[in-house]
């Protein structure tokens, strides 16, 4: 392997938690010692024991299980981040205690009064006012620490028109709601907070989260890096292309745009540096492979289970679904890196110097054996959070297989504590997704919203499709996927299932866009990190990290044209050729991206490309005619250009 001084990773490192601080509120946390040190790992330990418990024994009735859940989180979130930034990270403040306490006792006045809740049958007293009032100003303030102001404020905004839509004019108008009977839809039913988003984070995210937890403990991060180096290194520009790789293995298990790319990029970045890639450029393509991640079966992004519920679909069949439109994704990103690579002449490392497949297989190949029995069990109809709970079992066990990767009880104990603070984020958002759910059910804004945006479209199936995904990136820019699937969902795919959009087509629409966020300035999640390990301009790298995900704003019309790649009442031959001609497509557009095919392209050249793939990517005979022909014209001309070069 090439080498590069260990300071070199000890600064990306440090960078890195400096960016993460600054950009993602989830690692904006407490470092504490002593006493509450101690409590906080004991109720974070408690809580993903909790939840394997009832996996494994079976769960709590839903509104109990969702209760408990949020208790938990809310309780820890309130002693993990504090209240104002400027406030020590080293010391808990005393009215972070008192809203700890009240974040758990909220969400247990249900489990506790629960059977006489059921009782009074939606009447609600003025105790139960009030707790539901408190538990929904802390959700609010949860969010506000976790995942950030945006979020607080759509929410706010939704409450808002639940009690004041009535004096609104036209179609967004409704009949209101009072404040008792808003706390009462929202709080103690399961058609708010308690809800669907809540409730798969009760069950299938948290375990899968667990499950990522201890797949890291085991070394699993290390075995994609290595096996993306001996699969890849070698070739032009091989350390981007190793990042491609790994990022897109790594995606499968983590979920996160922001923590693969801090994770995979404290490697793969400085390695891209060192070869000759500008520092924009090594954090863009990390920032991109990573973000698709939750794009990539077979776990994908928390969002995607909020898909399976939302749309009655088992979850294997949204994984099926997503494979042939991921690999298209990070095709794309591989084109436009092996181009870069060509157009600077970067060459890869010498095959000396990389790991050989066999041995890499022989020393922590077995680590592979929870993921691919969890694609298994999916596959043979097991529910996720059996098949998750079952890979948290193998990945203990296979991990004591081999003495280099065994891992003792004090890491299954760290394990539990970390997959608890890792699903705080998911908590909180899926919570506050809850709420703005609640409006719109009480309220019937989804279709509203969903007439609306057909009637501005002018019934046009293209230009509702552009304004669905313009409200996907925008909403995408201020919250997390999870909450802004659960919003775009509900009000913007059901304008696309209007005009006969497939719902799964409808949905994977606008979980994409939902997704892309994170490599979409201005604010570029993603992006902004690998720009803090690469020590580049934030701006400049989410500009070019946009560059590189173009793949992930054509795929998603592709489908919703031809469903067939979804594969959506699928026809072998259709599905095979619509495959071949967004290849072909994608190959065009990088080009004419990178500006380089076999050598640098003319400004014309770079247009003919650019068209010629755009138009095989747009599904249709008469497109492929006209693309192929382009992309062939393009070629010839480049082929002319190097023998010219040959002669002189």
């Amino acid at each position: 392997m090439t080498e590069i001084k260990d300071n070199e990773f000890e600064q990306a490192e440090v960078v890195s938690e400096e960016f993460l601080r600054k950009v993602d509120k989830e690692s904006d946390y407490r470092v504490l010692t002593g006493f509450f040190a101690k409590l906080i790992a004991a109720i974070a330990i408690t809580f993903s024991v909790f939840q394997v418990y009832t996996a494994a024994f079976g769960t709590l009735d839903a509104m109990l299980q969702r209760a408990v859940h949020l208790a938990f989180a809310l309780c820890l979130i309130f002693l993990l981040y504090p209240a104002r930034v400027s406030w020590p990270r080293d010391k808990i403040h005393p009215i972070d205690v008192v809203f700890a306490i009240l974040g758990a006792a909220a969400p247990l006045y249900i489990v506790v009064f629960y059977k006489q809740l059921v009782m009074r049958a939606g009447l609600v007293t003025t105790t139960d006012y009030i707790v539901g009032i408190i538990a929904i100003l802390l959700i609010l303030e949860a969010v506000r620490r976790v995942v950030g102001i945006p979020m607080v404020c759509v929410a706010i905004l939704f409450l808002v028109y639940a009690l004041y839509g009535r004096q609104l004019p036209g179609v967004l108008a409704h009949r209101g709601a009072d404040l008792p009977t808003l706390v009462q839809h929202l709080f103690y039913t399961t058609e708010g907070i308690f809800g669907i988003p809540l409730g798969v984070s009760s069950t299938f995210i948290f375990l899968f989260i667990l499950f990522g937890a201890f797949l890291e403990k085991t070394g699993l991060g290390q075995l994609f890096i290595d096996l993306s180096n001996a699969v890849a290194g070698w070739a032009a520009g091989g350390p981007a292309k190793v990042a491609v790789i790994a990022s897109a293995l790594e995606g499968t298990v983590s979920g996160s745009s922001v923590a693969n790319t801090a994770g995979s990029g404290s490697f793969t970045i400085p390695m891209m540096k060192k070869l000759g890639y500008e520092p924009e450029f090594a954090g863009a393509v990390e920032a991109t492979a990573s973000t698709g991640g939750q794009l990539m079966p077979p776990i994908m992004g928390a969002a995607a289970f909020l898909m399976a519920e939302f749309i009655g679909m088992p979850y294997f069949r949204i994984v099926t679904a997503a494979i042939i439109p991921s690999l298209l994704y990070y095709f794309g990103v591989w084109t436009q890196v092996h181009f870069e690579a060509k157009r600077l002449g970067l060459k890869g490392m010498s095959r000396d110097e990389l790991p050989k497949i066999g041995d890499v297989l022989r020393e922590k190949g077995h680590l592979l054996v929870p993921l691919l029995a969890l694609i298994y069990l999916l596959a043979k109809g097991y529910t996720p959070m059996r098949a998750a709970l079952v890979a948290i079992v193998l990945t203990v066990g296979c991990a004591m297989l081999r003495k280099n990767t065994r891992i003792n009880l004090l890491d299954i104990i760290e394990g539990l504590e970390n997959g608890a603070r890792g699903a705080l984020g998911v908590v909180a958002a899926t919570a506050c997704a809850g709420i703005i759910v609640g409006v719109v059910t009480l309220t019937g804004l989804g279709l509203r919203l969903g007439s609306v945006l057909v009637d501005i479209a002018d019934g046009k199936l293209f230009l509702t499709l552009v304004f669905t995904m313009l409200t996907s990136i925008i909403l995408g820019m201020g919250v997390p996927t999870t909450a802004n699937y659960v919003i775009t969902s509900t009000i913007a795919a059901p304008a696309l299932i209007m005009m006969d959009v497939p719902v799964l087509a409808a949905h994977m629409f606008v979980f994409y866009f939902g997704i892309i966020a994170d490599v979409t300035p201005p604010v570029a999640l993603a992006a902004f990190v690998g720009a803090g390990i690469a020590k580049a301009n934030p701006l400049k790298t989410g500009i070019q990290a946009t560059k590189l995900a173009i793949a992930a704003f054509l795929v998603p019309y592709i489908f919703v044209y031809n469903p067939s790649l979804l594969l959506i009442d699928v026809n072998a031959v259709d599905m095979i050729l619509i495959s071949i001609t967004a290849i072909v497509g994608i190959i065009g557009v990088g080009a004419g991206m990178e500006g380089f095919f076999l050598m640098d392209l003319t400004v014309i050249e770079r247009v003919i490309f650019f068209v010629g793939g755009l138009l095989l990517v747009i599904p249709g005979l008469q497109t492929d005619i006209v693309g192929f022909s382009l992309l062939a014209i393009g070629y010839i001309m480049q082929r002319r250009k190097a023998a010219l070069l040959k002669v002189q």
